[in-house]
């Protein structure tokens, strides 16, 4: 099995960080619910530009993280509140290096 880390960044159009702040917290509850194979999930925003957030997401494997995307509570919340609140976002998809604790 290999592990799959998705590292995102969000930042939001001007003064929308609190509402993304607030999806992301009910984001965060529905993945620890109700997703296994999600090993981390873990939201952070900046402390220098409050709409700007940062997202750490590890899963079991590939399979894991696809079916992380078709949630209803990813298709409802990240895509149907948070990305039309974006003025950009960028999703990286990483392997975790051999040595990389096991969550």
């Amino acid at each position: 099995m290999s592990r799959r880390v998705l590292v995102a960044r969000y930042l939001a159009r001007t003064g929308e960080g609190d509402r993304i702040a607030e999806a992301l917290t009910r984001m965060a509850a529905a993945v620890q619910r109700d997703e296994p194979d999600c090993l981390d999930y873990r939201a952070g925003r900046s402390v220098e530009n409050l709409d700007e957030f940062v997202l750490y997401e590890e899963y079991v494997d590939q399979a894991a993280l696809e079916a992380h995307r078709a949630t209803a509570h990813f298709q409802a919340i990240v895509e149907g509140e948070i990305v039309p609140l974006l003025e950009e976002r960028q999703r990286f998809v990483l392997d975790p290096l051999p040595g990389a604790p096991e969550a």
